[in-house]
């Protein structure tokens, strides 16, 4: 199982999932890896009442055996199906990366 397979199992083993839009952007960096940096949009019902930052936290513990190694950083977009209608799908474009030689 590679690193993407590995981090939407363990999401979806821990919250209830209407959407998940996971990309890799690890071509995006520096350095030889390349399944070290994701951004994951992720919209679920459990995220209603559930303050942002708590979602983060949420998120982060379920996918906490894959932090610093292999994942190096892991971009969060989160939102309840109402937010997500709101925005029309739309995730934030990352922005580029500003470290090693790229």
């Amino acid at each position: 199982m590679n690193v993407a397979e590995k981090l939407e199992s363990l999401v979806r083993e821990g919250v209830n999932v209407d959407v998940f839009a996971l990309e890799n952007e690890s071509h995006m960096h520096s350095g030889p890896a390349t399944e070290s940096h994701f951004k994951l949009a992720l919209v679920s019902s459990d995220f209603d009442a559930m303050p942002k930052v708590r979602r983060h936290q949420k998120v982060y513990g379920l996918v906490a055996e894959l932090m610093q190694n292999p994942i190096h950083a892991l971009a969060l977009h989160l939102y309840t199906p109402d937010e997500w209608q709101s925005l029309q799908g739309l995730v934030p474009a990352s922005p580029n990366c500003k470290g090693g030689g790229k």
